[in-house]
């Protein structure tokens, strides 16, 4: 344990000025998307186009987490993250919201604060009539939920990874736990932490890149880059590029009149 903690704090050389992605390859790390379809399709697009537009590297697609909940189309989402990854290499994260949706199946408590989170949302976008939504109860609602939502989106959805670890940045939904080492992370952090590790000032082994927080900008600090910009609420979803020791933003933006557009701009 020891070593592992030592291991966390062992150096500051993981810092924003110097941390890097391995030579030849290219990351692309998109923020909570919350079932913006609209957003999260424009986006994608951009992605391709900035890639096509550069030279080969291997290169790498990392959603953050948080596919589901509070925006209009999750279901739409979580089949466009799988088709994606079916055409390029798309590596997924877990976040507390898929947690709780995928234990909603079973569990009536969960399923309870699924719903006060987002996750009306979510069972709507999947068919069911809103109107027929209303006069459920809880079990009636896990038996239209098995119905209605595909086997193979919540296989997908079990298959998310909890953490990556690319050159020197850690990927993660929520953060990090900082008195562990990445080896000793529990999913439960990882998925849901928030006041512990934002607040912690010190340095970390890696720069921790996550979402789970909301931000009007992306939160840049030393030790940890925030890219959750609230795309269900404020209409911007955010995707950090990186390459070498260079970091730059892809952001999809939506007006009032629901036009899309990309902003690009170093970070």
């Amino acid at each position: 344990m020891f070593e592992s903690i030592r291991r966390l704090f062992a150096s500051d050389t993981a810092s924003l000025q110097n941390a890097r992605v391995p030579d030849g390859e290219r990351l692309y790390v998109i923020g909570d998307i919350h079932g913006r379809l609209d957003l999260f399709r424009a986006l994608r697009d951009a992605i391709e186009n900035d890639d096509a537009a550069l030279p080969p590297r291997e290169t790498t697609v990392i959603l953050l987490g948080d596919l589901v909940d509070r925006g209009p189309d999750s279901a739409g989402v979580v089949k466009s993250a799988r088709k994606w990854g079916e055409s390029r290499k798309v590596r997924y994260l877990a976040g507390n919201h898929e947690e709780m949706f995928l234990q909603s199946f079973e569990d009536r408590e969960i399923l309870r604060h699924f719903l006060k989170h987002g996750g009306k949302e979510t069972i709507l976008s999947y068919g069911l009539e809103r109107k027929t939504y209303s006069r459920m109860k809880m079990s009636e609602l896990q038996e239209a939920m098995k119905e209605a939502v595909p086997k193979k989106d919540r296989k997908f959805l079990a298959s998310f990874e909890d953490m990556i670890v690319i050159g020197d940045y850690v990927f993660v939904h929520a953060g990090i736990n900082p008195k562990l080492g990445l080896d000793e992370q529990k999913p439960s952090d990882l998925r849901w932490i928030r006041e512990r590790f934002l607040k912690h000032e010190e340095a970390f082994s890696h720069v921790v890149v996550h979402g789970h927080t909301i931000f009007e900008e992306m939160e840049h600090r030393e030790h940890r880059i925030g890219i959750d910009t609230g795309a269900f609420r404020t209409g911007r979803l955010t995707a950090l590029a990186l390459e070498g020791t260079s970091r730059r933003t892809i952001q999809a933006i939506a007006d009032k009149d629901g036009e899309i557009a990309i902003e690009k701009r170093d970070a």
